[in-house]
């Protein structure tokens, strides 16, 4: 005659239990992944701050050509700081050359912030001259 089988709840305590060899694994992972997506994140921020950059010069040139175009120099210098805060150490350039108007602005690129930079981004614009008569 064949033993009987134990019932299911005579079996060992092991059932409730987790094994001991992975306790505390998703805190491990969570701080190894968390240097990782900080740094993801800076590098994204980083693309944002360039781009913007690159944004800011061009209408700076494109606002200042116009000033310019119209109104001189003077006016092309201070159309192109405007909009431009100190923290990109601005400088911009305006000159004529024949029919057209042409304003050059340089920024500095910030690095993780405005206030840090590591190169210049150049923004260049034209506009067709457009004397106002006094």
């Amino acid at each position: 005659m064949p033993t009987p089988r134990p019932a299911p709840h005579a079996r060992p305590a092991a059932r409730g239990r987790r094994c001991g060899g992975d306790r505390g694994q998703l805190a491990v992972e969570f701080v190894g992944m968390v240097p990782l997506i900080l740094l993801l994140v800076a590098a994204v921020w980083e693309c944002v701050l360039i781009g913007y950059a690159f944004s800011l010069a061009g209408n700076a040139a494109d606002e200042a050509a116009r000033a310019g175009a119209v109104k001189g120099p003077s006016a092309c210098e201070a159309a192109a700081a405007e909009h431009i805060g100190s923290a990109w150490n601005m400088t911009s350039h305006c000159t004529e050359a024949g029919a057209l108007f042409k304003a050059t602005v340089e920024l500095e690129i910030p690095v993780l912030h405005p206030s840090l930079s590591f190169g210049r981004i150049r923004g260049e614009a034209g506009a067709a001259m457009e004397r106002e008569e006094d």
